[in-house]
């Protein structure tokens, strides 16, 4: 899987939250001011909200955020 695998390479704590469905559109939810899932942040920038995850976006915003240069495009 790609999280863990990322998290190991770059030696980040990745956090996975799961939840079921009408939580995400609950007023609770809404209040903590969190993306609607499906999301990615990395540190408190919002990387990809409500579409498919792009390995190579992810990664590169968690170079970016480490200070690290971006790696080379597969």
């Amino acid at each position: 899987e790609i999280f863990p695998r990322l998290g190991e390479k770059y030696e980040v704590e990745i956090e996975i939250t799961s939840k079921p469905y009408q939580v995400y559109r609950s007023e609770e939810y809404a209040k903590l001011k969190l993306p609607m899932a499906p999301a990615i942040m990395v540190g408190d920038e919002l990387i990809v909200q409500g579409c498919d995850i792009d390995e190579e976006k992810v990664e590169a915003a968690i170079c970016h955020h480490l200070g690290l240069p971006e790696p080379e495009p597969r």
